[in-house]
């Protein structure tokens, strides 16, 4: 048998209510209703609040999620435009690198045509360079003959030089070179044997290919024609005699005018 269980004294009280509402004539039960309206109208209006605060989190939740998908949808264009930006610079980048690489093969193929060229060019040069070194022995070797040369010019010259210089004063003549192939012809000239004051006239002569007169001092006209006959017969002795004798006559013509005119 099950064990009874004791009651409350708020369940003996509610027993005896019970009891004397039962054996009351008019039994009547007090339903408090200002206090049941009273607690229906705060649970309404928390069951209002709940709900208008419910709503307000739901809206706020749904707006904020509609932000966030229009953020995501804006960010998701965004990254689609930059991958397209992106593709566009890759092809870009891809056709400039293939430019690059061609410029690059062109610039190698240039260096190397180069190289080779450079090559080439120290064989001549070091060609240039031992043809150099053989052109400078051989010079050295002329410069010592030529020292040679001279020195026995010089040494054959010194016993004939007073020879040279009586036979100048004798013929009143000076021959001198004064560049490749050109001689200096110096007179001094008495226009007679009684006439104190002499003259000097000199003439240098190119004896390169053909005879030209470079320069006269004083000039003298029949210059040219005499320069034919020397070009026609080549005889140089007769050439400067006829010279010298052109310019007596000149001197001497001179020195008449002079007379006359009491110079």
């Amino acid at each position: 048998m099950a064990p009874s269980r004791s009651r409350s004294p708020s369940e003996i009280d509610d027993e005896h209510n019970l009891d004397a509402i039962l054996n009351s004539s008019e039994p009547a039960i007090d339903l408090n209703l200002p206090a049941y309206e009273t607690s229906v109208a705060n649970f309404s209006r928390a069951i209002a609040n709940f709900t208008a605060r419910s709503i307000a989190e739901i809206t706020q939740r749904r707006d904020a999620h509609d932000k966030e998908l229009k953020r995501l949808e804006d960010r998701a264009q965004d990254v689609e435009k930059e991958t397209e930006q992106c593709k566009l610079k890759e092809i870009e980048l891809i056709a400039l690198l293939k430019c690059e690489r061609e410029e690059t093969e062109e610039a190698e193929s240039a260096v190397a045509s180069l190289r080779r060229r450079v090559e080439a060019e120290r064989e001549v040069l070091a060609s240039i360079d031992a043809n150099i070194q053989t052109l400078r022995a051989r010079v050295a070797n002329l410069r010592k003959e030529r020292e040679l040369e001279r020195d026995t010019l010089a040494m054959h010259a010194r016993p004939m030089a007073a020879e040279v210089r009586a036979c100048e004063h004798a013929t009143g003549l000076v021959i001198e070179g004064v560049g490749p192939d050109q001689l200096l012809f110096r007179y001094t000239i008495k226009v007679d044997d009684d006439s104190r004051p002499t003259h000097e006239a000199s003439f240098v002569i190119d004896l390169s290919s053909q005879f030209k007169v470079l320069t006269s001092t004083p000039q003298l006209p029949t210059m040219p024609l005499l320069l034919d006959q020397l070009n026609d017969s080549g005889d140089v002795y007769t050439f400067i005699k006829r010279v010298r004798q052109a310019y007596v006559k000149l001197f001497s013509k001179s020195c008449r005018v002079g007379i006359e005119y009491g110079l």
